[in-house]
């Protein structure tokens, strides 16, 4: 199992769409491929997003809540969509690597 943080941007986007690299990542989180881990802030930031009019007809608010407690807990990546917002994916913090959903399933498959 490969411990990641999954931003809420790739939280969104995977359970909006019906395929896709986030809805892929977030898929391996739920079969134990990814273990995601959330901090404080990100555990405030996705329960903040649940109440948000982002989300579609995708997913349901109850199915949303239980994708949330489904994921948690010693991150090698930060899986993201805002590669910019975290030095173009070069960020590196020890081990921690920011990624794309994309070069998530392409670095773990």
């Amino acid at each position: 199992m490969v411990p990641v943080v999954i931003d809420t941007n790739v939280f969104v986007a995977g359970l909006r769409s019906g395929g896709g690299a986030s809805r892929a990542v977030i898929h391996g989180a739920l079969a134990g491929t990814l273990q995601p881990l959330f901090g404080n802030a990100l555990w405030m930031e996705y329960q903040d997003l649940l109440g948000r009019p982002v989300w579609g007809d995708a997913t349901t608010a109850q199915e949303r809540r239980d994708v949330l407690a489904a994921l948690a807990g010693g991150a090698q990546a930060i899986v993201t969509h805002n590669l910019r917002d975290l030095r173009g994916g070069e960020l590196r913090l020890g081990n921690l690597r920011v990624l794309t959903p994309a070069q998530c399933l392409e670095e773990w498959k």
